[in-house]
């Protein structure tokens, strides 16, 4: 533990003033806008690095039970009622993805028109 009686708050305390007294102003104003910078940077990791909480919520799926026995006709029938309610999931998705595209192009001609 020899180590730590070096360390002393005084001591410090000393050495920060030295230091500062034998600058110019200039030198302290950079120091200054210099600390202010990186403090700004970590505290905005840190604000940015916190993800909220989200409410827990049960997400049950319900599986259809078929019997074993369905004859061909009745499997078909299912798969015309079930395409109809797919065709519509597939075209909600496209839109969504269409607007995404939309969104990402018009930030793309923003950046083209900055010369970006």
């Amino acid at each position: 533990m020899k180590l730590l009686q070096y360390f002393s708050p005084r001591q410090a305390w000393r050495d920060v003033r030295s230091f500062v007294t034998t600058r110019r102003p200039h030198q302290l104003g950079f120091m200054g806008v210099a600390l202010a910078l990186t403090y700004v940077m970590i505290m905005g990791v840190i604000y940015e690095s916190r993800i909220p909480p989200k409410p827990y919520h049960r997400d049950i799926i319900y599986v259809q039970n078929w019997r074993l026995d369905r004859t061909n006709a009745q499997i078909i029938a299912q798969q015309k009622i079930d395409s109809v309610e797919k065709a519509k999931q597939d075209a909600e998705l496209e839109r969504l993805k269409a607007e995404r595209r939309a969104q990402f192009k018009k930030v793309n001609d923003g950046l083209k028109a900055w010369g970006i």
